[in-house]
């Protein structure tokens, strides 16, 4: 379930916040209407994160034991040829 909270809620009603989060569902934070941040768990951005930080630091590994670098338009050009192989 979506909740969407005024920033103030942070401080004036915190632990309702927390028991929302600690439920498992992310808390969407607005200042004066507008959208402004997300609240989650620690939980929750650790499973979103962590799979870039694996990328990343099998990243790191490859490059600490291989010599070769690509441009970035080599790494992207290869990523958009593939793409298309499997359309």
């Amino acid at each position: 379930m979506i909740s969407i909270r005024p920033v103030s809620d942070l401080r004036n009603k915190f632990t309702e916040v927390e028991k929302e989060v600690n439920g498992g569902n992310p808390v969407f934070l607005t200042k004066n209407g507008y959208g402004t941040m997300v609240v989650l768990s620690i939980s929750a951005y650790s499973n979103l994160t962590s799979g870039v930080e694996k990328a990343l630091d099998e990243a790191d590994n490859y490059a600490g034991t291989h010599s070769k670098r690509m441009t970035h338009d080599e790494v992207f050009g290869s990523i958009r040829g593939a793409m298309r192989e499997k359309n």
